[in-house]
């Protein structure tokens, strides 16, 4: 199983922030968390890294779903999509959701299935319509 989705792009690091917002709200996703790595990690350690940044999306019917399957899906929510620069090709910049799949892969609950499903077409989607 795949732990991501992921799609590459050579558009400029903000432009594909704004893409990735814009493609995940067309899916339902809103934004409940931002972690911008590279400042975080230059401020509490002096560490210099690429752009990365960590969007907490969440989808508040989905979340819904999966929070009344299993109590403790709360632990892998929401669904993080990170914005990074690619450390190999310089001027390409990768988008990948995580594969809500795992969340039925960790728990073994049945009942996740198709919560995870619905999930992964809505993340595939929006990871698609960036690229």
């Amino acid at each position: 199983m795949e732990l991501g989705i992921t799609t590459e792009v050579t558009l400029p690091f903000d432009e594909v922030v704004e893409k990735t917002r814009a493609a995940l709200g067309e899916q339902g996703f809103g934004i409940l968390t931002e972690i911008d790595m590279k400042a975080t990690l230059k401020k509490k350690i002096d560490k210099d890294i690429e752009n990365y940044l960590i969007l907490g999306a969440c989808n508040p019917p989905l979340a819904h779903r999966a929070v009344t399957a299993d109590e403790q899906i709360g632990l892998l929510l929401p669904c993080n999509v990170i914005v990074r620069d690619h450390r190999e090709k310089p001027g390409t910049v990768v988008v990948e959701a995580m594969n809500p799949d795992i969340m039925v892969e960790v728990t073994g609950k049945e009942a996740l299935e198709e919560v995870a499903t619905d999930a992964g077409t809505r993340l595939r989607a929006a990871i698609a319509a960036i690229g």
